[in-house]
């Protein structure tokens, strides 16, 4: 076996593991869940100075965080919350009161949720620091129905938090880098820089 494939398999191992270390990282910065898309902008803008060979660490990710809130992720993440809230109380509702139509409509608002964290996840990897969110979010959701093949990618990267909370509830916490790295991959593939 030559050193050029062993090289190659140290080099993916590594991005690998330090998606699972951003994961930790974005989890904990996400705590008050109002953080969580600024939090997902300083873990993709850490990914890509990581894979970039350039500076990265944990202060430059809380720099990022920093940034990322003074420019509207704190009310992004107000307004996410806010809508997946809406979204659990219209699956309560429907479940509670079998009404005509309720299965419909409560696989209506669980579309409507991930289309929704998609497009949130979609802009924090299109965050860079000095933009503000609300440039964003427009884009973020034209490319969410434009490129259905990336977010079902990303999709798929949700899938992993959700297996590994099922398995075990703490390797979710990792898994988060995963997804975050799965958005990077999707915004890659659609053709934006990073």
């Amino acid at each position: 076996m030559s050193g050029r494939p062993r090289g190659r398999f140290l080099a993916g191992f590594g991005v690998f593991a330090e998606c699972l270390l951003v994961g930790v990282w974005i989890a904990v910065a996400a705590l008050p869940l109002v953080t969580l898309p600024a939090a997902l902008a300083a873990g993709a803008s850490h990914l890509r100075r990581w894979t970039g060979d350039e500076r990265a660490g944990l202060r430059i990710f809380a720099a990022d965080l920093r940034a990322a809130l003074r420019g509207g992720g704190r009310s992004t993440g107000i307004a996410y919350a806010a809508a997946l809230a809406l979204v659990a109380a219209d699956l309560a509702l429907v479940r509670a009161l079998p009404v005509p139509g309720g299965r419909a409509t409560g696989a209506l608002a669980i579309l409507a949720a991930l289309s929704l964290t998609v497009t949130v996840l979609r802009a924090a990897t299109a965050w860079r620091p000095g933009l503000r969110w609300r440039a964003l979010l427009g884009p973020a959701a034209r490319r969410t129905l434009r490129d259905p093949a990336g977010s079902l990618l990303i999709v798929c990267g949700l899938a992993v938090i959700a297996a590994s909370a099922w398995f075990s509830a703490p390797l979710a916490l990792p898994a988060v880098g995963i997804l975050v790295a799965s958005t990077v991959a999707a915004e890659h593939r659609e053709g934006l820089p990073g």
